[in-house]
C-alpha cells in the first residue's frame, strides 16, 4: 500500500498529485504527533487559566471583543464551523477536495494550531477511508483563509454537511457511520484551526500547476509538429541566439524543438524555401519559455505555502499565542493570477499557429486542411472554437488579486480573492489544452498531406500515438469525438509519456 507520511516540512507537489487522484494514503510523522500534543496543552492550559485569548475565549472577527464563557467555548466552535458553512456554486471535485484535507492536515501536522490529535486523525482517517466532504466551489475571500469552503470540508467530522463516499452522495453523518470514523464534539480552538488556512486556493492550484508542467511540455510538442508541418526553419532555435538572451525557459524551450525534429526532413534552413518564419514560429522558444519561467516562479511559491502555517492565532512553542496575518492569501493570489497569464499565452500563440496551418494564403496546403474544399469544411470551425476559447482565457487572465471588498463589519478590510485565481487558473489550463489539442490535430492532418518526409524523433512518437486514435480526416465528419480522443491523450499523460520515451524534454 503507498503510504505518505506528512510532517509539514517536505510536502512535494508530486505528492499532493499521488494522494489527490491515485488514492495513496497518508500518515502523521512521530515527530509532528508530539509537536500537535505539546501544542494542544498550551491551549488547554490557556483555558483552564481562564486567559482571554482570540478565537478560544472570543468571538471572531468584529466580535473578537466579546468574551466568551467557558461553559459556551465548546459550542462556539461548532457555531463557526456551522455558521461559515455558507458556499455557493458547483462542488469542487474529488481530487480538489482530497488535495485540500492533505494540505490542511499537512499545516496542521506543524503544530502550530493547538488541535487534538484525535481531530487531526480524524481528517487524515477521512482522507484514506475515501469520505470526501462536498465542498461549493465559490464563497471564499482568501483571507481570513478560505474559512467558507473550509467549514464545508469540517462540517463532517461534526456530522453535519453532505459528503462522497464509495461513488456516492450521502450526510456527512452517514458517511462517516459507513467509514467507520467517530464524530467528533471540537473543543477551544479547534474549529477554528481547521478553517483557517489557504488550502482551497492551495489546493486548487497546487493542481494547476502540476498540470500546467506537463501541458507547457505538451505545447513544445505539438509547435515541433506545426513546424513540420509548416517546413520551419530550425536556425531560429539555434542555441547561438539563446545563449546571449540566457532566459532559462528560453533557452531550453530552443533545446527541446531541436530535440524533437532531430532527424526530420520536414524541416528546412534559412534561406532554403525562405528566409524568415512568422512569429509564431520562429518565437516558440521566447514565448513558450517565458511561461515556463513564469510557472517555475509559481511553483516555487506554492511549495513554500503547501508547507507553511497559514493559522490565526498562531500558537508558539514557548506558549505565546500570536494573532497575525498568515491566512491571508496574497501571496497565492499572485501566484495564481500570474499562472493563469502564462497558461493563456500558450493558447494565444497555439491559435495563432492553428490558423497558419488551415489558412491555405499562408502556405502551400490545402484550404482548411481538406480535400473537396466547399463541399467539405475541413477545420474551418475548429479555429473558431479555438478562437472562442482563447478570448475567454483573455477574460478570465484578469487579475483577482487586484481586487479587495471589506468585510466583517472592516475589521478584515483587504483581502486576496486568491481562490478566485486559483479557480480561474484551471479554467484557462482547460481551455488551452482544447487549443493545443486542435492544433495537434491540424498538425498531423497537414503532414498527411505531405510525402516524401520523415519526422523527427520526437514528432514522430508523437504523431503514433494520435494516429493510434484519430484518423485522417478525408471527409466532413463529427469533428469533436476526434478533438475529445486527442484532449483524453494529453490529459492521461499518454502523449507525453510516449515522446519522453524517445526524448527527454526540459521544463
Amino acid at each position: 500500500m503507498n503510504t505518505i507520511v506528512i510532517n509539514g516540512q517536505d510536502l512535494t507537489l508530486e505528492q499532493v498529485v499521488q494522494v489527490a487522484r491515485q488514492n495513496y494514503k497518508v500518515k502523521l510523522d512521530d515527530e509532528a504527533i508530539k509537536r500537535v500534543k505539546a501544542s494542544r496543552v498550551i491551549v488547554d492550559d490557556i483555558v483552564k487559566d481562564n486567559k482571554i485569548v482570540y478565537g478560544i475565549t472570543t468571538g471572531f472577527g468584529i466580535f473578537s471583543s466579546v468574551n466568551i464563557s467557558a461553559e459556551d467555548c465548546k459550542k462556539l466552535q461548532r457555531n463557526l464551523i456551522l455558521s461559515h458553512a455558507c458556499g455557493a456554486g458547483n462542488n469542487l471535485p474529488a481530487d480538489a477536495v482530497r488535495a485540500i484535507m492533505l494540505l490542511r492536515a499537512n499545516a496542521l501536522s506543524k503544530g502550530f494550531s493547538g488541535i487534538r490529535l484525535e481531530t487531526l486523525e480524524a481528517l487524515i482517517e477521512m482522507l484514506n477511508k475515501g469520505v470526501h466532504p462536498i465542498i461549493p466551489e465559490k464563497g471564499s475571500l482568501g483571507a481570513s483563509g478560505d474559512l467558507c469552503p473550509l467549514a464545508h470540508m469540517a462540517l463532517p467530522i461534526i456530522g453535519e454537511g453532505m459528503a462522497e463516499f464509495e461513488g456516492k452522495v450521502m450526510s456527512g453523518a452517514e458517511a462517516m457511520k459507513l467509514a467507520g470514523i467517530p464524530i467528533l464534539e471540537l473543543v477551544e480552538k479547534e474549529g477554528l484551526a481547521l478553517i483557517n488556512g489557504t488550502q482551497v486556493m492551495t489546493g486548487v492550484g497546487a493542481l494547476a500547476v502540476y498540470d500546467s508542467i506537463e501541458l507547457i511540455k505538451i505545447s513544445d510538442i505539438v509547435s515541433a509538429l506545426t513546424l513540420e508541418a509548416l517546413r520551419g526553419i530550425t536556425d531560429a532555435f539555434d542555441p547561438r541566439t539563446h545563449i546571449i538572451r540566457p532566459h532559462k525557459g528560453q533557452i531550453e524551450t530552443a533545446e527541446n524543438i531541436l530535440k524533437l525534429v532531430e532527424g526530420s526532413t520536414f524541416v528546412t534552413r534559412q534561406g532554403e524555401l525562405r528566409v524568415q518564419d512568422a512569429y509564431s514560429l520562429r518565437c516558440i522558444p521566447q514565448v513558450h519559455g517565458a511561461s515556463k519561467d513564469a510557472l517555475r516562479y509559481v511553483e516555487e511559491k506554492i511549495l513554500i505555502e503547501i508547507n507553511s502555517v497559514t493559522d490565526n492565532p498562531i500558537v508558539l512553542e514557548d506558549g505565546d499565542i500570536i494573532s497575525g496575518g498568515n491566512f491571508h492569501g496574497q501571496p497565492m493570489a499572485l501566484s495564481f493570477d500570474f499562472l493563469g497569464i502564462a497558461i493563456a499565452e500558450i493558447a494565444n500563440i497555439s491559435e495563432r499557429r492553428l490558423e497558419r496551418l488551415i489558412n491555405n494564403q499562408l502556405n502551400d496546403l490545402p484550404a482548411f486542411l481538406v480535400k473537396k474544399g466547399g463541399l467539405n469544411s475541413g477545420f474551418m470551425i475548429t479555429q473558431y472554437a479555438a478562437a472562442s476559447l482563447v478570448s475567454e482565457n483573455k477574460v478570465l487572465a484578469h487579475p483577482a488579486s487586484v481586487d479587495s471588498i471589506p468585510s466583517s463589519a472592516n475589521q478584515e478590510d483587504h483581502v486576496s480573492m486568491g481562490t478566485i485565481a486559483a479557480r480561474k487558473s484551471r479554467e484557462i489550463l482547460e481551455n488551452t489544452k482544447r487549443v493545443l489539442t486542435t492544433e495537434l490535430m491540424a498538425a498531423c492532418q497537414a503532414i498527411d498531406f505531405r510525402e516524401g518526409f520523415e519526422l523527427g524523433k520526437g514528432t514522430a512518437a508523437a504523431y503514433k500515438i494520435v494516429r493510434e486514435v484519430v484518423d485522417f480526416i478525408e471527409e466532413d465528419k463529427l469533428m469533436y469525438g476526434d478533438l475529445n480522443k486527442i484532449t483524453e491523450l494529453i490529459t492521461s499523460s499518454k502523449l507525453l509519456n510516449a515522446v519522453e520515451k524517445e526524448v527527454e524534454l526540459k521544463y
